[in-house]
């Protein structure tokens, strides 16, 4: 379903869920989180990664040393992103002239420089 485009009311409808039917709808994975945290961070899979199946979002958490902990931020993370891209688009507004517009303004033109031009001295012949 990734590659199919969701509405904005369709993400709401899940930024809507409980964080238990989320979590329903998520895969998660545990892995060993790099970086600082020294042993706590190296002996133990408490890295969680995220996946929300209907969307395809995907949140990581290694904040924390607990794994259920990481797997809450996870959730908390998806629910945001669900609530950001629930959010009904601005309207566009038109920041170029129309093709009529333009063609009246040249129009305008023309005729005020043949008003100019009228104006002139008459060149000897």
């Amino acid at each position: 379903m990734e590659d199919m485009q969701l509405t904005y009311h369709e993400y709401a409808e899940f930024a809507a869920l409980s964080l238990e039917e989320l979590s329903e709808q998520c895969e998660a994975e545990a892995f060993h989180a790099s970086g600082p945290g020294g042993q706590g961070v190296n002996t133990a899979d408490s890295a969680v990664r995220m996946r929300h199946i209907p969307t395809g979002i995907v949140a990581v958490s290694r904040e924390e040393r607990s794994q259920l902990r990481n797997r809450q931020l996870c959730l908390e993370k998806i629910r945001a992103e669900l609530k950001r891209r629930s959010k009904k688009p601005k309207v566009r507004v038109n920041t170029h002239p129309t093709k009529a517009s333009v063609a009246r303004r040249l129009a305008e033109k023309r005729r005020d420089a043949e008003i100019k031009r009228l104006r002139r001295r008459p060149e000897d012949e």
